[in-house]
């Protein structure tokens, strides 16, 4: 039985192995979502950023929904006899006919996002819906868990929480009250202690914050006990992530969503340095899993999630998928070993803050991350074991590695589909670099 918990933002470390090298595959929630649940890296998918109106997706040469007959980890379940859930938010489909994600291979679907949505009704009437979704979705959740427990079942739960905008209840706010944060405690890394010394009203947002994330523990906690209680938790993998690191306050909704800790790494959401694309990869396997585990070196990501979780149910790979992921069971189950294949990115669109901007593309690849303009003219490179929260650029000093990564990051570009925002993009990159070099 295999349960998919992303989106949740915490979890109790010592029931969990905590892979602190885990990356997701982009900078924000759509296209991070496509490649969980095809291991594709999502411009294979034309899925640049969010999706959004037909307008917008337009724009930015996307499609307004994945298309569904791409393989997903869920329709590769279910055809293997798995029952499969999806509960919460989607964000893989907009527009009246979007759609829903039983196309994609779910047998009980109760999503929040979209059309068609389970609990329209709930959220257009009270105030306080997003407060409690993770609730609700928790409850759907744990009807799939006792209707399915005789069988083997795959489950996406995708909360709201703690995605812009949040609006706790009364209740969940008073918990913390007498909160006093400081951006300068130690807890924080440079880059956010930087950060939260600019926020407007730390106290207030982080009041939010922590409501918020309170709740969505609770509920998550509720979950976990389900699976105790079920007796299912011995053959029960649970995995916790995010699509793409903290939220940026100077968003408009999100001043109380963007206080959330990047820790010691460099950025936020929208950018590929480590703080936006870096996220919590926490693993639960009771008596397969080592608990109480913290795995500092193996370096995985959003993309493996498919042929991962595939091998571990017995389930072939159709050669027709192609993954760009690789099964890394071996590391979940404690082998220490390097991956086989670079993690790859692309990055078409504004980045807030110019600290936080690199260039569009990015490759990690052993310990090295190199980032490069779509024409090889500019490069950024860093250690990542030794330099986490990417402070010092070294490639003046590793001009051979700089060449050897921008040749695999550059023929990456090339096996992606033609985009008419990439080729815009790219343009505006050379034309704002050569504006600094005059500068």
């Amino acid at each position: 039985r295999l349960t998919d918990v992303t989106g949740v933002q915490t979890c109790a470390l010592p029931i969990c192995t905590w892979f602190r090298q885990f990356y997701v595959a982009a900078t924000v929630c759509s296209p991070s979502r496509c490649a969980f649940m095809t291991s594709h890296v999502p411009a294979r998918n034309h899925i640049h950023g969010h999706i959004s109106t037909h307008e917008q997706n337009a724009a930015r040469s996307m499609p307004d929904w994945l298309d569904p007959k791409t393989p997903t980890v869920a329709s590769l379940l279910k055809q293997a006899g798995y029952a499969t859930a999806h509960v919460g938010k989607w964000h893989l489909g907009s527009g009246a006919d979007a759609p829903t994600p039983d196309a994609y291979g779910f047998d009980f679907v109760r999503h929040s996002t979209g059309n068609k949505s389970f609990f329209d009704e709930s959220g257009r009437t009270d105030r306080y819906f997003r407060a409690k979704s993770t609730a609700l979705f928790v409850d759907e959740c744990i009807k799939f868990l006792r209707e399915n427990k005789e069988k083997p079942f795959y489950l996406n739960l995708w909360t709201l929480l703690p995605h812009a905008k949040l609006d706790p209840t009364p209740e969940q706010l008073a918990v913390y009250a007498d909160l006093k944060p400081r951006a300068d405690d130690p807890a924080f890394g440079p880059w956010m202690q930087k950060y939260l010394g600019a926020a407007k009203d730390l106290r207030s947002q982080m009041q939010v914050f922590c409501a918020s994330l309170t709740d969505l523990d609770t509920q998550v906690g509720r979950l976990l006990k389900e699976l105790d209680d079920l007796g299912l938790a011995d053959n029960t993998v649970v995995f916790f992530s995010s699509d793409n690191g903290p939220e940026d306050y100077n968003i408009g909704n999100a001043s109380n969503a963007g206080v959330g800790s990047a820790g010691p790494l460099r950025a936020r959401k929208r950018s590929m340095y480590e703080g936006g694309v870096r996220t919590f990869g926490l693993l639960r396997w009771p008596g397969h899993v080592a608990a109480g585990c913290v795995d500092e070196t193996s370096v995985v990501g959003g993309v493996d999630w498919l042929p991962t979780v595939c091998k571990l149910a017995g389930v072939a790979v159709p050669d027709t998928v192609k993954p760009d992921g690789e099964d890394v069971s071996d590391i979940w189950l404690g082998k220490a070993r390097p991956r086989t294949r670079p993690l790859h990115w692309e990055w078409l669109f504004r980045v807030w803050g110019e600290e936080y901007m690199p260039p569009m593309v990015a490759i990690r690849d052993g310990d090295w991350k190199l980032f490069t303009s779509h024409d090889g003219t500019k490069a950024e490179l860093y250690n990542i074991p030794k330099d986490p929260g990417e402070s010092r650029n070294v490639a003046a000093e590793n001009p051979e590695v700089v060449k050897a990564l921008s040749a695999k990051a550059l023929a990456w570009v090339k096996t992606l589909p033609p985009c008419e925002t990439r080729e815009k993009a790219a343009a505006a990159e050379i034309g704002r670099a050569s504006c600094r070099e005059r500068v």
